[in-house]
This record gives structure tokens, C-alpha cells and sequence, in this order.
């Protein structure tokens, strides 16, 4: 949790106060608000950046027969959505960006494949340039996942608003927060409307009846939210830039600092980046577990089920409890069940591995970034002293 505060309890007493804590009205100017600062037609709060991308992908029509092409590091809960909608998930490499390779993505583009996801984990941008050229070339859509970059761009425009539909997460750990929660945003009527659909059982939604009478009702399930939570997400709305200029500017300092002494993960727009974490490369593995023993901060590759070998449920393809409704196990799928295991994406294992994050806040003093910084080179002394 980054920032909340005095505004968010006056804006929880505000709805209490009102007696109308589902179908009101903070809902509603939160969807126009974030419409607004993000420049896109429609959005959508829901109950979680996973119930976000699972409608998304219902939206554009993916189901049993089809593939999803997801990056090995991401949270489970990307490669989760495909398996919700009956789909495959294919999963491909990251490159030294710690996000999507298109290099990669292309190589595992089949007849089946419907979707492309790129995950802007850590608030890093993927390479939207490629990737839509590759979407562009073989007649794809493009699903981002926004879930850990709120605010973050890539050459001017909000990452989340550049593919076909873009997924965001408000939970505990996000840069803005209501404890849960999530969005979904796109500039296309029909997948907006089919997700009002979806993810408000057959779209009443919160003020009444909103379809155009152009996509015919559809079971649906339920990720709506409730007004406490949209209060709050408009307050946090409004700190996100603030937020972002705060983290921006503490990981410039840190960099500018240390710029001579280690090499950094490549990114594919520093200006967007919402800079939650400074990303460290080393040449091997062994100099990066190093630094990571001597200055506390943590490897990406220890970091669970953000690691598709740890997928268990995936790799082993188990994607229900009833058969019927398991994707590995469906008729429309027979043919292409990838051959999952722990080692496929080694690029990926290999970048993680010699990855180190310090991690900082938009809070950080700058007495705190100092002591970093001099953390960092006082671990780079005593790994070149051996």
C-alpha cells in the first residue's frame, strides 16, 4: 500500500452515511473518472484484476480451441483466466526487459493462437511495438495485463489502454488501492458491452439496464464491486500521478547513482515505467544471489508463483475439479496440449536468476534511497574484494 489516508476514511463515511452501499453512484464517476485520466471509452470496476482479465477474454470470444500466449513470469493468475475461459495457455519467454519476447511469441504462434497477453509486471512496459505488429501480422488480439502498472505508459499512452483491452488490479500490494479490487478497461463497444454482460450476470449492473440491444444477454457470473470500494478508488485516482512522479523520481536517484558500478535490466520506455522497483542484472547467478545475501534485497526467480514452474496447477494440467469443465481435457483441445515442464523457458529462469530488485517507495525519505545507494556500494566493494 502506497498512500491512503484522511481522504479515503471521509470518503467510506460518505457512503456509509449515504445508506447506499451497492448500486449508488460512486461506481459510476469512478468508471467516468478513470475514463477520463486514461483516455480510453470505457471502463469497468470490478472485484479483482483476475475477474478483469477472465471477462476480457470472454469478451473477444475466447474459448475451447483456442490459445493465449502468456510470458513465464507473470502471477499465476494471468495463465489462470485462459484456463477460466476454457482456453490453453502457451508460455513464452521473457527477454532481458523482464517482460514478453516477441522474438519468442512469434515462434509459438499456431492457428489456434486468438490472443496475445503481455504482462507489465512491475509496472515495466512491454514492447507494445512489437507485439502489436506481431498481432497486427497474424490477425490477433491483445489483452494487457495492467495488474502491477496502474498509471504506467508506454510512449505516451497508458499501458492497459493500447491492446484491445487492458486488466488492472487495486488489490493490497498495487500502487493504488481498495485492499481488492480491479478494472477493466477498452476502447471497443462490443467487448465492452459483452463484459458488462459477464461479469454482472447478464448486466443489470449498477444503474439499470445499460446494453444497446446490439449483443443478446448471455449467463454471466458476478465480479461487481460496491461503493465503499469505488470511494476509495476515486481517491486513490486521484494520488496516482502523484504517486508515480514520487516513485519516478526515487528510482532516477538510485540509478543515476549507481550507473557506473552495475548494469540494469534494459527497459522499453524508462519514461513510463512506474519505477516500483530498480531492476539489477548480473553476468551469473552466483554474483546476483551474492548481492542479494549481503544487501537483503530479493531475487524475481524466489518469487513463487510469479514463476510459471511453480504453476503446479497449470503444469500439470489441472484446470477444474470436474472434468467437463477442464480445459487439458476438453475435445476442442485434444491437439494441442503443450508439453509443460519446469525447464521449457530456460531464457526466462536464466534473466530471473540473475536478477536483483531494490525495492523502495513512493514514501522513501531521501535519507532512506541514500542509505541504498550506499548499501549497493558497500556490496560491490566486498564482492570485488571476494
Amino acid at each position: 500500500m502506497q498512500r491512503i489516508g484522511q481522504e479515503e476514511i471521509n470518503a467510506v463515511a460518505r457512503v456509509i452515511e449515504s445508506k447506499a452501499l451497492f448500486k449508488g453512484e460512486e461506481t459510476k464517476h469512478f468508471q467516468e473518472e478513470m475514463q477520463e485520466k486514461f483516455d480510453v471509452k470505457h471502463v469497468h470496476l470490478m472485484s479483482s484484476g483476475a475477474g478483469a482479465l477472465t471477462s476480457a477474454l470472454i469478451a473477444m470470444g475466447i474459448g475451447p480451441g483456442d490459445e493465449v500466449i502468456v510470458p513465464g513470469y507473470t502471477y499465476i493468475a494471468s495463465a489462470m483466466a485462459v484456463v477460466a475461459v476454457g482456453a490453453i495457455p502457451v508460455i513464452a519467454e521473457i527477454d532481458e526487459s523482464l517482460t514478453l519476447c516477441p522474438i519468442d511469441v512469434e515462434k509459438k504462434i499456431t492457428s489456434r493462437t486468438k490472443a496475445l497477453l503481455p504482462v507489465h509486471i512491475q509496472g515495466f512496459p512491454s514492447n507494445m511495438d512489437a507485439l502489436c505488429a506481431l498481432a497486427k501480422k497474424y490477425n490477433l488480439y491483445i489483452l494487457e495485463d495492467a495488474c502491477q502498472a496502474d498509471g504506467g505508459s508506454y510512449k505516451g499512452k497508458r499501458l492497459g489502454t493500447i491492446g484491445d483491452c487492458g486488466a488492472y488490479s487495486f488489490n493490497q500490494y498495487k500502487l493504488i488501492t481498495a485492499g481488492e479490487g480491479g478494472a477493466l478497461a477498452t476502447n471497443s463497444d462490443l467487448f465492452s458491452e459483452r463484459a458488462l454482460i459477464y461479469h454482472d450476470s447478464s448486466a443489470v449492473s449498477f444503474f439499470g439496464q445499460q446494453l444497446s440491444g446490439t449483443v443478446e444477454p448471455f449467463c454471466g457470473t458476478e465480479f461487481r464491486t460496491n461503493e465503499i470500494s469505488a470511494a476509495i478508488m476515486r481517491e486513490q485516482l486521484k494520488k496516482l500521478d502523484g504517486i508515480l512522479e514520487d516513485l519516478r523520481k526515487n528510482k532516477k536517484k538510485i540509478m543515476d547513482a549507481l550507473k557506473d558500478d552495475f548494469k540494469f535490466a534494459v527497459s522499453n520506455d524508462i519514461e513510463g515505467d512506474c519505477s516500483t522497483v530498480v531492476p539489477f542484472q548480473f553476468d551469473t547467478v552466483e554474483d546476483a544471489i551474492r548481492f542479494s545475501e549481503i544487501t537483503g534485497h530479493g531475487r524475481p526467480i524466489n518469487t513463487g508463483k510469479h514463476v510459471y514452474s511453480n504453476w503446479a496447477a497449470i503444469l500439470e494440467k489441472r484446470g477444474a475439479v470436474h472434468p467437463a469443465f477442464d480445459p487439458f481435457k476438453m475435445e476442442a483441445n485434444r491437439d494441442h496440449i503443450p508439453d509443460y515442464s519446469p525447464d521449457m523457458c530456460p531464457k526466462t529462469l536464466d534473466i530471473l536468476s540473475r536478477t536483483v530488485y531494490v525495492s523502495f517507495t513512493a514514501n522513501s525519505t531521501d535519507a532512506e534511497i541514500d542509505a541504498k545507494i550506499q548499501s549497493c556500494k558497500k556490496a560491490k566493494a566486498a564482492m570485488q574484494q571476494g
